[in-house]
């Protein structure tokens, strides 16, 4: 049974704030992933200028990979049983709310949902730098949005001036202390910020059908990388990567986790707990406030060593490696074999879901390596 996570995002932000902008942007950027797209409304998503292969009730059907389904939120639980199926062959669930809805509700629907194959993917709250005030004042609640944002993209930054620019930064920064912004400008984010490139078997890309993205980026590149600053769409973020040969100490490694430094909005990649649990690896997925591990056997011959990824805005990345660096077992491998401390592990296993269930826990006799996110350390 495959063990892949499809991040599933919830993306929000008042009518005009430029959130399908942003979403048609990731559409057109997808990295090769296949995206399911739920939103209230299909309003102005590009899907008219897409290939649409077949349409049955509420569900379009993207040529170029990409599925859109209309719904409401009573219906969202029953959509993303489906699309996380490992039959759907989806890589990342997008789901748009409406200018009005309540997105303290779709995130407790992903994280409280049994859907053995989803895993929450953040929210992200988009904000109009140019109308900030005035729809501060029209939607008060909006303070609570970005309280409990995972990550804030403050888009349209091109029409305000740069001191405004600096305003806007330091309100929201006041509202949501730690969460991570991101200044954009027609919704243009890296999707890197989001969900990983898709790898795929070479057969398949051989084989596949020339797609919307492909036609897209002949047509429009130059236009998107003027628009785009140059194409440096991640200028406003840092990826950190980390290894370590040496077994992580689980207690101190969920201190590091428990007071994650402001800024820091994605961690991913595999952890080597050593004698605390010989038998697994750790898959580490953490976005925003959220956090996961699944463990997994270690593949036959495989090395045993850490790997993370570390994604933010602002973050400090010397301090970040050396608090890592902390976080090593610093023992000789006999003696911490000799003396572990098995409660140390149970501040991690609060993270792992439904260890009853073969799908998140380990599975006895399996070398199979399990699927995951990427910790390659050259990763962009």
């Amino acid at each position: 049974m495959s063990r892949k996570q499809i991040p599933v995002v919830v993306l929000t932000g008042f009518l005009g704030s430029g959130k399908t902008t942003l979403l048609n942007h990731l559409l057109r950027r997808r990295a090769g992933n296949r995206i399911a797209v739920v939103v209230n409304d299909f309003g102005a998503i590009e899907i008219d200028t897409m290939t649409v292969a077949g349409q049955v009730g509420s569900t379009v059907s993207l040529g170029n990979g990409c599925l859109c389904c209309a719904v409401d939120a009573s219906e969202l639980d029953g959509y993303l049983e489906r699309l996380t199926r490992p039959s759907a062959r989806i890589d990342i669930v997008v789901i748009e709310a409406s200018g009005l809805a309540e997105p303290q509700e779709l995130v407790r629907m992903i994280l409280t949902g049994d859907h053995p194959h989803a895993v929450y993917g953040g929210l992200v709250q988009v904000v109009d730098a140019a109308e900030f005030d005035a729809t501060r004042a029209r939607h008060p609640e909006i303070d609570r949005h970005i309280s409990i944002a995972d990550l804030v993209v403050l888009n349209k930054t091109d029409q305000v001036a740069e001191t405004e620019h600096r305003r806007v930064l330091a309100t929201l920064n006041g509202l949501g202390p730690g969460t991570p912004v991101v200044s954009a400008s027609y919704g243009r984010i890296d999707p890197e910020l989001l969900f990983d490139p898709a790898v795929r078997p070479d057969e398949e890309e051989k084989a596949r059908q020339l797609s919307f993205e492909d036609l897209y980026e002949d047509t429009h590149a130059a236009h998107d990388d003027h628009a785009s600053h140059d194409g440096h769409l991640h200028a406003a973020y840092e990826s950190v990567s980390f290894t370590a040969g040496a077994p992580m100490n689980p207690r101190r490694l969920m201190a590091f986790l428990d007071s994650r430094p402001p800024g820091l909005y994605r961690i991913k990649g595999f952890v080597d707990f050593g004698a605390a649990d010989p038998a697994n690896r750790y898959a580490l997925h953490a976005v925003g406030r959220s956090l996961r591990f699944h463990p997994a056997p270690w593949g036959r011959g495989a090395e045993r060593r850490t790997q993370l990824v570390l994604i933010g805005s602002g973050i400090d990345r010397e301090a970040l490696l050396k608090e890592l660096d902390a976080c090593q077992e610093t023992e000789p491998r006999a003696s911490r074999d000799a003396a572990v401390d098995q409660s140390g592990m149970w501040g991690v296993l609060r993270y792992v879901p439904d260890l009853t269930e073969p799908e998140h826990g380990p599975e006895s006799g399996s070398g199979a390596e399990p699927e995951g996110p990427d910790p390659e350390p050259d990763m962009p």
